[in-house]
């Protein structure tokens, strides 16, 4: 099964999450499919804390991807853009 999930990266105690799609079966680190966006918990500031690329997410769901709950949560706070 494909997921939509998150991909830690960063470092110790500064995470940086990659929102990717990737086999279920692969680590959460390891092999992914495409890149979606990021998410930055720790950002501060002027810096972007989430991005996410509303087209690609939707064709993913489209073809049967699953959505982790955590990214769920996480797209509720971006509003989609008006095409």
């Amino acid at each position: 099964m494909v997921t939509i999930r998150l991909s830690r990266g960063g470092s110790k105690n500064r995470p940086f999450y990659n929102i990717v799609v990737a086999d279920s079966r692969n680590r959460r680190d390891g092999r992914f499919i495409e890149r979606l966006g990021f998410y930055n918990p720790v950002a501060s500031g002027s810096d972007e804390a989430l991005r996410i690329n509303q087209e690609r997410l939707a064709y993913w769901q489209g073809v049967g991807a699953q959505v982790s709950e955590t990214v769920t949560r996480l797209t509720r706070a971006v509003k989609p853009v008006a095409a």
